[in-house]
């Protein structure tokens, strides 16, 4: 990963997602950008190759198709492979860029550059429904024992409360900006996550070397949900083993080791009362492989 040509490189993963990068790539393709820039679109396992479709209809972007799902992880280090920036910044396909955006990232760049001690950015993030709402303006730290944590912010109306930079311990992963030079450091994106929780895995890693921040002059748009999301087995299985992995990774000694029991005895179980109550039996049977499956990762981490 030597330095390229290009000031900046957009990176964004597709699953099944075509409209959404559609919509993604046209707001970058009518925003004039003041620096060098390129576009890297991973299509990361879609029933067809939604990339050569998109390529197509904005020919100024770079990527490939993957025949097969990576995850996040694995499909934004494609992405990282291929990229030529001095800076990297990772968009989900489902976000929008401000029409401000240049300036926006403009001063971003220009604080990394003016402080090399930071690894890593996020903007302020709004939901594209409603659009005055805030998801993400920075995050506590997690808890040792039971990850738990505040996100900044959270489904609060814009007031402009939130319009100063501050110091976070990871990164939203819709929307992270990180140098090269960083990457080149820490290594890439630890793939074993597969979905959920890879991001925070990755940002624990770079903030021991460096700081993290929340940049409140500059803002995306993400059209997740504001309200509840998609329940789905999957989604259970890949979050209880994951946090496992997390703490296991993350841990060390008797914090460690209360984490996982706490994780194990108390949040799985809770969850499993709840999820029996409302004859949810699938995501009882995901709780337990997932369990299962983080206690056999443990043996190769």
């Amino acid at each position: 990963m030597t330095l390229q040509p290009y000031k900046l490189s957009f990176i964004t993963v597709n699953y099944n997602g075509l409209e959404d990068t559609r919509a993604f790539l046209a707001r970058i393709e009518n925003i004039t950008f003041s620096f060098s820039y390129e576009v890297i679109v991973i299509d990361n396992g879609s029933r067809q190759d939604e990339y050569a479709l998109l390529k197509a209809e904005f020919p100024f972007i770079t990527g490939c198709y993957s025949s097969a799902n990576l995850g996040f992880a694995g499909g934004n280090n494609i992405g990282i492979r291929m990229s030529q920036g001095e800076f990297l910044y990772f968009l989900n396909n489902d976000t929008l860029l401000p029409l401000e955006a240049d300036t926006q990232i403009t001063e971003m760049l220009f604080f990394l550059e003016q402080h090399h001690e930071v690894g890593g950015i996020t903007p302020k993030i709004r939901y594209m429904d409603p659009p005055d709402m805030i998801q993400f303006a920075g995050c506590t730290p997690l808890t040792a024992i039971t990850l738990r944590n505040k996100q900044i912010g959270y489904q609060e109306m814009e007031l402009g409360q939130y319009e100063q930079n501050s110091e976070i311990p990871y990164l939203h992963g819709a929307a992270m900006l990180i140098p090269r030079r960083v990457v080149q450091h820490i290594g890439l994106m630890p793939e074993e996550f597969f979905l959920y929780y890879e991001e925070l895995d990755w940002c624990y890693r770079i903030n021991r070397h460096y700081s993290l921040f929340y940049y409140a002059g500059a803002l995306v748009y993400h059209k997740e949900s504001a309200s509840t999301g998609i329940d789905s087995p999957f989604k259970t299985y890949y979050l209880t083993r994951n946090r496992l992995l997390f703490a296991y990774r993350n841990r060390v000694g008797m914090t460690r080791i209360l984490s996982l029991f706490y994780l194990v005895l108390v949040a799985n179980t809770s969850k499993m009362c709840s999820f029996i109550l409302n004859g949810k039996w699938k995501h009882v049977f995901s709780i337990f492989s997932g369990t299962r499956a983080a206690f056999k990762l443990f043996k190769s981490t």
